[in-house]
């Protein structure tokens, strides 16, 4: 097994060398299709996405896919957010994780992002009054992990990205793949590794790109097409760890440490905090995180919205014969300029 882990380690280092480019401050607002960055899942979202070594279930499914090999036996979960505060963004979040084996889960979900309706201007028309637009961005991913052994697992996330502006569309591909390797008497102790949002360049294409001329010499117009520019997907590499302090039975503290090293913005390092206790059939949960990059108190240098603190709880209930769990989540994590993102959410797990 000792050996087994030390391949781990050098598998990880050289998924690092791979990333040479990682944390690059000259990439920054680089890259396209930014809506891979964002985690729709409460709970993982409390703790700063510190949670690379042990977020389960669907949340995993955004944080390190390894981690859904965890899921009992069916889960649902749907949850909400207004992204950037007030500025009018829907965000949900649905899945469904199904275990097929006795080692193996598989996995489906949909992130979507709804920017509501924006007034058409041009440049006849500066005060619109001609009709609306409604940009939607949509992620589609199918999922599936597997225990190895009893400390060993692995998974990999097929993406499809979707994306559309007024008469502009964009569709790519990305593949996530996670290892999670666990250890102690409790399996208190745990380690991850996760190489994300690694695809093709992306293009918009559509009649947006074609543009009316009138050639003066002749009178004749022509429809010319413009070709848009390609654009890459913030791929990164995020590695994590994370050890249970266990009090006893009905009390729990989770501490979580992340290092997010980024293709096309500066690297982040993360902490989150999860407290949780139990009695009889119900769950509460407590949970707080951070996320630090340098430059992140100067406005004029940070170069993201997801960096500072972040808070959340959770409440479960385990119901019927067989013990089913019913549960709330709630994260809200704090944007500076952009305002408070809440999200919130439910989330169904059968045994």
């Amino acid at each position: 097994m000792k050996m087994t882990f030390k391949q781990i380690v050098l598998s990880a280092g050289l998924i690092s060398s791979l990333t040479a480019l990682a944390g690059n401050e000259d990439r920054v607002g680089s890259a396209g299709a930014s809506q891979l960055l964002v985690n729709p899942w409460a709970r993982s979202s409390a703790i700063g996405d510190a949670s690379y070594a042990n977020s389960n279930g669907l949340e995993a499914t955004y944080m390190n896919i390894a981690g859904l090999a965890f899921t009992d036996k069916t889960q649902l979960k749907y949850n909400f957010s207004n992204w950037m505060g007030s500025a009018g963004i829907a965000m949900n979040g649905a899945g469904l994780a199904q275990r097929i084996s006795d080692s193996e889960v598989f996995s489906v979900s949909v992130q979507s992002m709804n920017y509501g309706d924006i007034p058409i201007t041009t440049v006849a028309n500066p005060e619109g009054n001609i009709g609306f637009f409604s940009p939607r961005f949509n992620i589609f991913s199918v999922g599936y992990a597997k225990e190895f052994s009893s400390s060993i697992y692995g998974g990999i996330n097929f993406k499809v990205i979707s994306e559309s502006i007024s008469n502009l569309k964009a569709n790519g591909i990305a593949i996530d793949a996670g290892i999670r390797y666990v250890s102690g008497e409790q399996d208190q102790l745990k380690f991850g590794i996760t190489l994300k949002n690694v695809g093709p360049v992306m293009r918009y294409k559509g009649d947006g790109l074609a543009q009316q001329v009138t050639y003066v010499s002749t009178g004749y117009n022509a429809s010319l097409e413009e070709r848009s520019a390609t654009f890459e997907l913030p791929s990164l590499l995020g590695i994590g760890a994370s050890y249970d302090f266990i009090f006893n039975e009905s009390n729990k503290l989770n501490l979580a440490m992340g290092f997010t090293a980024n293709s096309f913005m500066k690297d982040q390092y993360r902490v989150g905090l999860d407290y949780g206790v139990s009695k009889d059939n119900m769950a509460f949960n407590l949970r707080a995180g951070f996320c630090y990059e340098d430059g992140m108190f100067n406005e004029e240098t940070k170069s993201s919205a997801f960096s500072g603190p972040s808070a959340g709880f959770s409440i479960d209930a385990l119901v019927g014969d067989n013990q089913n769990a019913l549960g709330l989540e709630y994260a809200a994590r704090f944007a500076g300029v952009f305002g408070t993102i809440h999200t919130i959410g439910a989330t169904i797990s059968l045994k």
